[in-house]
């Protein structure tokens, strides 16, 4: 039987809810949100807004006061237990005399891990964990990537027909999918800590390649081009506007000094293509912890080869296209009904006339 109540599970979901309010303003830090209540009765709540900000407990434990004494405090991460460029939150529960804390999941930031909640539980607040803990990871799946795999959660964004087209043969594509699917991409770049792109999309489209969501603050992703030869420095667009750009390039390409870039070598392999594995480690030891793509098949195609993407975010039009129209992906090697990539439908749903589909490759089981 359950350790948990109705009332924490009911209470643990607002705290959740309020987390997902920081995913485009809160990063490289993870989302936390936290309620404090009596019973039922809540008598508190915040949520970690930017990073170098109070953290969810400290906006929670403000509004409740003194009411905070003897009271749950609900935190969908556990309570940092280090100084940082803020106070620990779990010395601040603890001066706030809280008499229980549930906490839907350990956090596995070095500086963390376990020790939130044995500060806690050596001052005698009674600590219990798990709850509702799959909603938690998911919500930092991004965060939880870079720490626990030293890579980030890569997100690869695809449109196409309904025969799998994205671009006729002359590379005409604009536009296959409607406004509302267009207007949803932005919402999924400016949660993204960088958008990365190939050599090849920069010389035929020139784009801007940064976050325009219709409402809401955020923090401009980082822009990652990559440009083996550094063929690309005349398209401008890329580099136009407030977010940075980072062109990532072979180790032996001489770099120009050019204002509102950073360069950067990455290794390549054989064949002359990058290693795109040392690539999502750079980018991780950079804080960064979503990954969005938009880039051609065959960047796209080397990506999921590679075991690399997490999520295809895969937006569908109502039309056909023809078989001498460019696929979505590219060299994957598919010969045989044995080698098929097995993908799970995360989330399903219609934007206007167009279909978006989230899909992710099968857990791995041991």
């Amino acid at each position: 039987m359950s350790q948990f109540t109705a009332t924490d599970h009911l209470l643990m979901a607002r705290a959740l809810r309020l987390a997902e309010r920081a995913a485009w303003t809160t990063r490289p830090n993870p989302m936390v949100g936290c309620v404090i209540a009596q019973g039922d009765e809540v008598v508190g709540e915040g949520w970690h807004q930017r990073a170098g900000g109070p953290h969810a407990e400290v906006f929670a434990l403000r509004q409740a006061g003194e009411r905070a004494r003897g009271a749950t405090a609900y935190v969908t991460l556990e309570p940092c237990a280090h100084y940082g460029r803020t106070p620990p939150c779990a010395l601040a529960l603890i001066d706030a005399g809280v008499g229980r804390v549930v906490a839907a999941m350990a956090d596995p930031f070095p500086d963390v891990d376990g020790g939130g909640f044995a500060l806690l539980r050596q001052a005698g607040i009674s600590v219990e964990v798990g709850l509702m803990a799959a909603q938690a990871r998911e919500l930092n799946h991004g965060f939880l990537s870079r720490i626990e795999r030293g890579r980030p959660f890569v997100r690869v964004k695809l449109a196409g027909s309904l025969d799998g087209r994205t671009a006729m043969a002359n590379g005409e594509s604009k536009w296959i999918t409607g406004e509302a699917a267009r207007a949803d991409v932005q919402q999924w770049r400016a949660r993204a800590g960088a958008i990365l792109t190939g050599a090849a999309t920069v010389l035929a489209d020139d784009p801007l390649l940064t976050a325009r969501p219709e409402a809401g603050e955020f923090l401009p992703p980082l822009r990652v081009v990559l440009d083996a030869r550094l063929r690309t420095l005349d398209c401008k667009r890329v580099r136009e506007g407030d977010a940075g750009t980072l062109y990532l390039h072979g180790p032996a390409v001489p770099v120009p000094a050019l204002e509102g870039a950073e360069f950067a070598g990455v290794g390549v392999q054989g064949d002359g293509r990058f290693d795109l594995a040392e690539v999502m480690a750079m980018l991780a030891a950079r804080g960064i912890n979503e990954v969005h793509v938009e880039a051609g098949p065959t960047l796209c195609g080397a990506l999921l080869k590679a075991g690399l993407v997490d999520e295809l975010l895969l937006y569908m039009a109502p039309l056909l296209m023809g078989d001498s129209a460019r696929p979505l992906l590219a060299g994957l090697g598919i010969e045989h009904m044995a080698q098929a990539l097995p993908l799970e439908v995360h989330d399903a749903r219609m934007l206007d006339k167009d279909l978006r589909l989230q899909l992710r490759p099968p857990a791995k089981t041991n």
